[in-house]
């Protein structure tokens, strides 16, 4: 994930956070960024684009793809990216003209997050993942299980970065990342947050920030 500061960074933006609304059907679906990150699909980047659909499945329309306001005003800046946290949220473009049942939903939560296995217990995240594969997602916490909402924390050991980039570093890069799947009158949503991992402290905001989030959402569109 970490190639997308890289590509990133030959890029100009402009944007602001504020609520939005897109069109599924016959719903109208009002959006919003966390604070402190603005969403940059109106931007209309054919490269910004590409990177979007790297952290989805072609199956899904991506309806928000959101950097932190620190990355946006360094991009208008022609400054490197920091790139450590980015969210995206998306929808299955077989669903997004119905209404959702339970059975449906049921279905594109078992397609987006099949095989994930058991939640693992790790006291030490990073000697954890230094014993996994590299790029091996694993599992550690259900964050919710309900009839309408799912969402999972995961983790993964980055690949080593590429040589002499404005990235260079030994440094070894952990990435840590939510999925939540849920239902936005009668619409499945699923959102991404994504965090590079140096503590505990970044589990916490990921936990804090993806709960919030898919509140805010439910509250911006009531039944």
């Amino acid at each position: 994930m970490r190639i997308l500061a890289v590509l990133l960074a030959t890029l100009s933006l402009n944007c602001s956070a504020a609520p939005f609304s897109v069109r599924l059907g016959l719903e109208k679906i009002v959006l919003d960024t966390p604070p402190g990150f603005s969403d940059t699909t109106d931007l209309a980047s054919p490269r910004l684009q590409d990177l979007s659909e790297t952290l989805t499945s072609a199956s899904n329309r991506i309806l928000m793809f959101a950097l932190s306001d620190g990355d946006v005003r360094r991009f208008t800046q022609g400054e490197p990216l920091d790139a450590r946290r980015y969210m995206i949220a998306v929808t299955p473009k077989g669903l997004e003209r119905e209404r959702v049942t339970p059975a449906q939903l049921a279905i594109y939560i078992a397609d987006s997050l099949q095989n994930l296995g058991k939640p693992v217990e790790a006291s030490d995240l990073v000697r954890y993942l230094e014993s996994q594969p590299t790029g091996k997602a694993n599992l550690l916490a259900e964050l919710k299980r309900q009839s309408t909402v799912v969402s999972v924390l995961q983790a993964t050991r980055l690949p080593p970065l590429p040589a002499r980039t404005i990235w260079d570093s030994s440094k070894p890069q952990y990435l840590i990342f939510t999925t939540t799947i849920f239902l936005v009158r009668g619409k499945a949503i699923q959102l991404a947050v994504y965090s590079l991992f140096d503590g505990p402290a970044d589990v916490e905001w990921l936990k804090n920030v993806t709960l919030r989030w898919q509140d805010e959402l439910q509250r911006l569109n009531p039944r």
